[in-house]
């Protein structure tokens, strides 16, 4: 879905951005800590903390801050109680959206959920009304410019990656994985030099939905808004706006 490859590396250059106001910084540590909490502080045996740790690291998070939010979650130091939630609902256009929280307060996320909904022109739903529509995946994202095709294609089988998708419109090849061989693939593409613009597990969307003009640029406002909420982790629709709107809105 080139629409999904796109928005993900515009919020991968946001996230340089949030790292600066020291937003990014505070979602990390909350799932470092939830990661830690759940499966243990040991990186080699926890995937999710794995992912979680070499997330934080390539924002240039101190090492102190990273082992102090694993020791949060083991229980070794005190800390807030964070609760995993998952909210879905619409956007303008029929857009679906799905929501992945940590929160200490649900009392508290919900209503403000719901105001930036209504906000801009979407809608809070019941559970389960749209995540049926996304699957979990990693993903990787090359540009044109940086890897020869055959090379690339050569290592994702080689690695067993999924799918190996080109995009003309935005001169980037996304390479799809299982999210449980994430990390080898990775390690393989490191391994081989391969220079990736985006790598991540995420979640994909089996269906899109096309917006142009106003209901676009609301949606984007939306999700932005959506994912700048302190509690929201990750924020993931199912638009598909063409490219060069894309580029224009996103300026």
């Amino acid at each position: 879905m080139a629409g999904h490859s796109k928005w993900a590396n515009i919020k991968h250059k946001k996230a340089r951005e949030d790292a600066r106001r020291g937003k990014l910084f505070t979602k990390l540590i909350r799932e470092i800590t939830v990661a830690a909490k759940l499966g243990g502080g040991d990186p080699s045996s926890n995937p999710r903390l794995r992912t979680a740790i070499e997330r934080a690291k390539e924002a240039n998070m101190p090492s102190e801050n990273i082992e102090r939010a694993i020791k949060r979650g083991t229980g070794e130091v005190e800390g807030a109680n964070y609760e995993e939630c998952t909210y879905e609902g619409y956007g303008p256009g029929g857009v679906a959206i799905l929501l992945e929280v940590l929160t200490d307060n649900k009392n508290r996320t919900v209503p403000e959920i719901r105001h930036i909904f209504s906000k801009y022109g979407g809608s809070l739903g019941e559970s389960g009304c749209v995540s049926w529509i996304f699957e979990k995946k990693g993903l990787f994202t090359f540009s044109f410019d940086d890897v020869d095709e055959d090379f690339l294609m050569e290592a994702a089988i080689e690695a067993g990656a999924e799918d190996v998708r080109a995009v003309p419109e935005d001169r980037l090849y996304e390479v799809y994985t299982d999210p449980s061989s994430f990390h080898r693939v990775k390690e393989i593409f490191d391994a081989k030099g391969l220079r990736y613009t985006l790598a991540e597990i995420t979640m994909v969307p089996k269906t899109t939905v096309r917006v142009t003009g106003s209901d676009a640029e609301r949606v984007l406002r939306l999700v932005e808004a959506l994912e700048d909420h302190d509690d929201v982790q990750h924020a993931y629709a199912n638009f598909d706006i063409p490219s060069e709107e894309m580029e224009r809105l996103s300026a």
